[in-house]
């Protein structure tokens, strides 16, 4: 199978799903073969009957991100763990996630600051930019979210989106 049409001959970011609770397991055997790969985490106190702990879990359940061309295909996909590439908008081929929405993922894991997931699409608003805090470079829409405002990053090819609560003066509109 020529995998060239696949995926693009330079790097790109593409999504894979995995077993479930596999995520962490798939990231570190994807690092030992030498792929660089991405699994977003966000910290979270557990309750057990004895105590409470902080633990990391995967942001987007059953996602990794890997940034590979071509020749890498197939290295990803006989990783155990992994079950297939994500596709958009109903098509064969793998989709390639924009730089710009690793770059928000990494940002918002960056911070030990709380935010929510939504698992479906907010309608768009106005695009906004933060330009001062944790949040700095951050890009997405602003909405209103409860009574609250939010930006909303968009992670659109896994149709997910992630709200955080920035004060108005630390973001600016965009052109």
């Amino acid at each position: 199978m020529d995998i060239s049409n696949l995926i693009s001959d330079k790097k790109e970011w593409y999504a894979i799903y995995t077993r479930s609770r596999f995520e962490k397991n798939v990231c570190a055997k994807l690092l030992q073969k030498e792929v660089e790969s991405f699994l977003p985490l966000q910290k979270q106190v557990r309750q057990w009957s004895d105590r409470k702990k902080t633990v990391e879990i995967p942001l987007i359940k059953s996602y990794v991100f890997v940034y590979i061309d071509y020749s890498e295909y197939l290295r990803v996909l006989q990783t155990d763990g992994v079950v297939r590439f994500i596709t958009y908008l109903g098509k064969s081929n793998p989709a390639p996630i924009p730089d710009e929405q690793i770059n928000n993922l990494k940002i918002l894991t960056q911070n030990n600051i709380d935010f929510e997931i939504v698992e479906n699409k907010i309608n768009p608003g106005e695009k906004i930019e933060v330009i001062t805090g944790a949040f700095f470079g951050l890009k997405g829409e602003l909405v209103e979210y409860h009574g609250n405002k939010k930006v909303v990053v968009r992670i659109d090819h896994l149709n997910t989106s992630i709200l955080v609560t920035v004060p108005a003066f630390q973001i600016k509109t965009q052109n």
